[in-house]
């Protein structure tokens, strides 16, 4: 178990400690990286190798929670337990009103998590059998069927809001990055190590959030790990 203190606790009442998982290979955990680090909200970082006893003591030192990421919101003695990613988007949100989380206009508020529940909820096939592993990029891999339907839905919704709320971009809804970018980036993470042909459009974004300071910095500690999950391992160019 991997503990480091990301960044100092703000003055404010309530302290943040953000758990993750192997982030060479935990989509999720990217996901909830990016819920705090590109908002500028104070936290401590916990890293939770996936699949070895030491999971264990997380789960039995944070109930209810057994997944990742998990973020605890401490106030004085009281410690709460957030173990869901949009509960996590939700929260930070509540308490960090002008951070951006959400889009201000209230329609695209309402898009923008309806496309948040939608990744948290879909795409079975794009998770089974195109694993994230940001350590990997291969050449001839080539999508199922079923997944190939979960990126043209994807590139789909990429459009729809882009071209509604865009803007001039480079994000879903505008110039800002905000909770939406942050639950797509794993996809865009998964597009890239497999080598998945998108439109000009679609590509444009992949590569923006890609190129998002908080997704390289999450990048370049997957990069550092040495812990190997085999199974998100395939043997192929």
């Amino acid at each position: 178990m991997l503990r480091c203190s990301y960044a100092l606790y703000s003055e404010e009442t309530m302290r943040y400690q953000l758990v993750l998982g192997n982030q060479a290979y935990s989509s999720w955990s990217l996901r909830g990286w990016l819920l705090l680090e590109p908002f500028g909200i104070d936290f401590a970082l916990e890293v939770v190798p996936l699949y070895v006893p030491e999971y264990q003591q997380f789960v039995d030192a944070n109930f209810p929670a057994t997944t990742v990421p998990t973020l605890l919101a401490f106030e004085g003695d009281e410690k709460l337990t957030i173990w869901d990613s949009l509960a996590i988007a939700e929260f930070v949100h509540e308490h960090h009103p002008d951070a951006g989380i959400w889009p201000a206009d209230s329609h695209a508020r309402a898009a923008a998590r309806c496309l948040c529940a939608e990744m948290h909820s879909s795409y079975a096939a794009l998770r089974s059998t195109m694993p994230v592993n940001v350590r990997r990029e291969y050449s001839s891999f080539k999508p199922s069927p079923e997944a190939q339907a979960d990126i043209d839905r994807i590139e789909s919704l990429w459009h729809w809001a882009g071209t509604r709320w865009g803007g001039a971009g480079p994000y879903l809804f505008g110039e800002d990055f905000c909770a939406v970018d942050a639950f797509y980036a794993p996809v865009a993470s998964r597009l890239r190590t497999y080598g998945v042909s998108l439109g000009a459009e679609s590509q444009a974004y992949a590569d923006a959030l890609l190129a998002h300071p908080a997704t390289e910095a999450f990048y370049r500690a997957g990069q550092r790990e040495s812990w190997v999950l085999q199974f998100n391992e395939f043997d192929m160019a």
